[in-house]
């Protein structure tokens, strides 16, 4: 006969196992109890600015287009695709200038058969001139034929070699190292001189650009620094982190339409590893100090539409929600409202939820 959950509960052996589980698990708690550190939030000095999204871009991106016409031969390449300086990534029918580098190379030939006949010419009527067998004038004759006959040759060298270079057009090589961002054609398709065949990029430098607009560009020149908000490296606990470019540009002129004034910021290259063209970027122009409740960006807790903090009280830990404003960077995201004052705020949520954890000294 099976015993329900309810008897077992009340049979006396049973509780006093549970009773002494119990026990254990408390002393048991105790023992890994863990102490979390903890920040006293305060208003501390920091900097005021605008903010806007920018766009990452490669310092060098390039449109690679046609230099011969023909039809698109073969497509060697796709998008994504990473290409060395010099590597074929197309080819365009190549028929029409094969037939006339042999042309070039017959016309070489008979340029030079023609000088060696001119020279030959030339010589014997000189030795002849001066036995006094012939004019001066044959002489003259004779060597105008020799020079006609030597630029002759010479024109036919450069159209050889300029039918070597439309050749050489007919396969459409990368400029530098980098990767393949789209291509615009297909084999099969038509190419001619100026029509865009492939789009490449060196995947460094890279650069952070945003449109300021034109009502604010006086503030964004004026500001103390400028920084970007990109992924934080592998293994940092931030997902962001705030970076200063290396170098900055702001167009001299506003575009006409969207009343925008371009600022391109190069970034350094170890903090840029992470980004990629097209990706989406925060730019802040920062301005004067003033004084603003900040926490570590860590302390924060996220979990969907709750944003929160774990505050100390007493020997353990309330979970307490918050408004927050701009985040500082490695000052603290800025809290609007929820904290009160010299709140002991957990530097992580994570271990200040588990049962029986208890605040550290502050710091």
């Amino acid at each position: 006969m099976r015993l329900s959950a309810l008897n077992l509960l009340w049979r006396p052996g049973v509780v006093s196992l549970g009773l002494g589980l119990a026990l254990l698990g408390g002393v048991g708690a105790a023992a890994a109890a863990v102490e979390v550190p903890v920040v006293t939030a305060r208003p501390q000095a920091v900097g005021t600015g605008v903010e806007y999204d920018g766009i990452i871009q490669a310092v060098q991106q390039s449109t690679v287009s046609a230099q011969a016409s023909g039809r698109v031969a073969s497509l060697l390449v796709k998008a994504g695709d990473r290409v060395r300086a010099g590597q074929v990534l197309a080819t365009i029918d190549d028929r029409e200038t094969q037939t006339g580098v042999q042309r070039s190379q017959a016309q070489v030939a008979q340029a030079e058969a023609d000088l060696r006949n001119a020279k030959t010419n030339f010589e014997r009527t000189a030795e002849l001139r001066a036995k006094g067998f012939v004019s001066q004038a044959a002489l003259d004759a004779a060597e105008t034929q020799y020079k006609a006959a030597q630029a002759g040759r010479d024109q036919a060298v450069a159209g050889a070699k300029l039918s070597a270079l439309a050749q050489g057009f007919t396969r459409v090589t990368a400029p530098y190292d980098g990767w393949v961002l789209q291509t615009l054609v297909d084999p099969g398709d038509l190419a001619v001189p100026g029509k865009p065949l492939l789009t490449v990029y060196a995947p460094m430098p890279l650069r952070a650009v945003v449109q300021v607009p034109a009502s604010q560009d006086a503030l964004a020149r004026s500001a103390s620094r400028v920084e970007v908000q990109l992924p934080a490296p592998a293994g940092s606990a931030a997902p962001t982190q705030w970076v200063t470019p290396t170098s900055q540009t702001a167009l001299p002129a506003a575009d006409p339409v969207s009343q925008t004034i371009e600022w391109r910021l190069n970034l350094p290259d170890a903090a840029a590893k992470g980004a990629v063209p097209g990706q989406q970027v925060r730019v802040r122009f920062v301005g004067a100090q003033v004084q603003r409740v900040v926490v570590p960006a860590s302390a924060v807790l996220r979990r969907g539409e709750l944003t929160a903090v774990y505050v100390a009280q007493g020997q353990g830990f309330v979970l307490k929600t918050v408004r927050l404003g701009a985040d500082h960077g490695a000052a603290g995201v800025e809290v609007l409202a929820g904290l009160g004052a010299d709140d002991r705020v957990a530097t992580d949520p994570v271990r200040a939820g588990l049962a029986g954890a208890q605040p550290a000294a502050a710091r």
